[in-house]
Formats: structure tokens, C-alpha cells, sequence
């Protein structure tokens, strides 16, 4: 009787270790932006993507600004090893990656959904994955932004001279442009940008879509919001993880995560532009006022960014994903002539 309860007794012991839970992997990922705002809020839903693709195996722990590593140091980090994982807007690597201020927005390029097309099915992620490589970094661009707003003034701009000495809160190409027009731009994180407008660091701020900075709050102080955001027609942010990282999980893995970030981009799409009207009506209802750009400013903006695109283009990588990018846009335009019905 003893001998078969021992038996019993083992077969149970080793049925409560085959049932045991397989604890999930953790990976740390440092955000270069809050998660209360909707920049951040799309890394969550991210890594909720994940969480789901890999059945509960993988768990992205988001990090807030400057809880692993300051703002602007999150990629150099995931290249060295120090930090796992990042998410980011990919403009913010532009002095490392000179190609990625592209990806980050084009001043008067075309919209999220051809930027879309393009990244994932044009040629646009064999270019930028194989610059990041060159720093031990592997990318997956999962948040398209559709186009900005050209950003909260405190005073009006009644021509291009209004540029002129202007500090404005601008990055990437934006700012090459409007320095051009004379203005002082500034690469303000997006944490301090209500502050800087509060003190008067500068006097205009770009930053995102209406639903951004609604949360953030920058029509409290500078009421002006202007249109086009002929800056950032589109922007990406994106995943990114140290290539060691990366190269050591399974083919699966990588197919999940993959899965993972075009959830994401379609969630984006699905939600976001007609949200945008709703945000603008609640923010005139506090007091802010939208309105357009003068058609002498576009103009000056327009040659000045003709200016500063013919000076990218001399790099050899800016020009390849520029004319790809070019090619992939007019057989877009070409599709959309033929499906017209005027």
C-alpha cells in the first residue's frame, strides 16, 4: 500500500511541475514620450499587441521618459546594450541616422497612408533598417501620425516676416525650413514644451495632432493654432530593439511581433483622423482659435523647404529613399487618376 501511494504521490509531484506557469519574458522599453498622451499611449497598445500575438510570453514593460535614460539618449542606448528597447519618434536620430529626420516627417510629402504603403511595401523599411543596423539597432516604425498642425503661436502670423526672430519649439526638417525665414528653432522633449511656452522660451510651438496637444495643453497659453502642417504630413514613431537582442529570438517570435506592430498602425488608422475634429471643437470651446496659414507664407515655406531638400539630397541615402519614395507616390497618383470620378 505504501509503494503505491509513494507511486500516486510522484506522479502528482511531477504533474504540479509540468503545470506550473511558464513565467513570461520581460523586456524593458524605455518611451521617449509619456503615456498619458497619446504618443506614449500608442506604445502601450503596442506592447497590449504583443502581449496578445504571443499569447502572454512576451511582456514590454514601458518605461516614462527619463526613468531608464534621458529623452534623447534612448537610441544610443539600445545600440550599446544598456537598455533593451525603446519607443520613439524616429526624427529624434537624425544627428546618428542623418536619413531618419525622412521618417520622422517630410515637409509637403504626401499622406499617412501613402507613407504607409511606401514603409512597408515600397522599399521604405529595407532603407531605414539598413542604416539602424549600423548601429546594432532593428526597427519596426508601428505608429503612422497623419499630418500635423502647423503649431500654437501666441501672436498671429500675418506674413513671412512674422518668422523673422521668431524662438519657435520645431524638429527635423521644420526647423531647417523656418530657419530659413529667419525664426530661432529649438528641439524642445515634448515633457518641457508647456513649460518652455509658459516662460517664454519660445514663442510658438509645434508638436503633434490635435489630440496631443489638447492633452498637453498648449492652447491654454498660445491660442493660435494654424493649418496646414505642411511640416509633418505624416510622421513615424516607432519600436526599436538592440540587434542582440532581436537576433536571438525564434523565427515565431519575430513573425509575432511583426503581427504585433501592423495591428497597431491599423488601430491608428481606423481611430485617429476623424477624431482630430472633435478635439479642435473642444479646444475652440476654451478659447482657441483655428486658422490658416497666409498663402504668401506657404509660398515662402514651400521655397525655402525646395532650399533645404536640394542640400538633403546630397547625401547619397537621403536621396535613395527620396526618389523611392517619389516613384512609389506616382504610382499612387497614377492608381488614384484612373479611379477618379470627376
Amino acid at each position: 500500500m505504501m509503494k503505491n501511494y509513494n507511486a500516486i504521490a510522484a506522479v502528482c509531484a511531477a504533474f504540479v511541475v509540468c503545470a506550473a506557469p511558464v513565467m513570461a519574458e520581460k523586456l524593458d522599453v524605455a518611451s521617449t514620450f509619456s503615456t498619458s498622451n497619446l504618443l506614449g499611449e500608442m506604445g502601450v497598445k503596442f506592447a497590449d499587441n504583443v502581449n496578445i500575438a504571443t499569447g502572454g510570453d512576451l511582456e514590454l514593460v514601458m518605461h516614462e521618459p527619463g526613468d531608464l535614460v534621458p529623452t534623447l539618449e534612448v537610441f544610443d542606448a539600445v545600440s550599446s546594450g544598456a537598455i533593451e528597447a525603446g519607443w520613439d519618434w524616429m526624427g529624434y536620430w537624425s544627428s546618428v541616422v542623418p536619413v531618419a529626420q525622412f521618417y520622422g516627417g517630410l515637409p509637403f510629402g504626401p499622406t499617412s497612408e501613402v507613407s504607409a504603403s511606401w514603409m512597408w511595401n515600397g522599399g521604405g523599411i529595407e532603407i531605414i533598417r539598413r542604416e539602424y543596423d549600423k548601429h546594432n539597432v532593428m526597427v519596426f516604425p508601428c505608429f503612422i501620425e497623419p499630418q500635423e498642425t502647423a503649431g500654437w503661436y501666441r501672436e498671429e502670423i500675418t506674413g513671412p516676416e512674422s518668422y523673422d526672430g521668431l524662438k519657435n519649439r520645431i524638429s527635423g526638417l521644420g526647423a531647417k525650413v523656418l530657419t530659413k525665414l529667419g525664426a530661432s528653432t529649438q528641439l524642445v522633449p515634448g515633457s518641457e514644451t508647456y513649460l518652455a511656452l509658459e516662460r517664454g522660451r519660445v514663442d510658438a510651438a509645434d508638436f503633434a495632432i490635435p489630440t496631443v496637444d489638447e492633452a498637453l495643453g498648449f492652447y491654454e497659453i498660445a491660442k493660435y493654432n494654424y493649418f496646414p502642417g505642411w511640416h509633418q504630413s505624416a510622421s513615424w514613431f516607432s519600436f526599436i530593439i538592440n540587434k542582440d537582442v532581436w537576433d536571438g529570438y525564434s523565427d515565431m517570435r519575430k513573425a509575432q511581433i511583426d503581427m504585433a506592430c501592423q495591428a497597431t498602425i491599423q488601430y491608428t488608422f481606423n481611430r485617429l483622423p476623424a477624431e482630430q475634429m472633435d478635439v479642435i471643437a473642444r479646444m475652440a470651446d476654451k478659447g482657441a482659435v483655428t486658422k490658416r496659414l497666409p498663402e504668401s507664407v506657404m509660398e515662402r515655406l514651400e521655397g525655402a523647404w525646395g532650399e533645404v531638400l536640394a542640400e538633403e539630397l546630397q547625401n547619397p541615402v537621403v536621396k535613395e529613399m527620396y526618389e523611392s519614395l517619389q516613384a512609389h507616390q506616382a504610382k499612387v497618383d497614377a492608381w488614384n487618376t484612373l479611379q477618379s470620378l470627376n
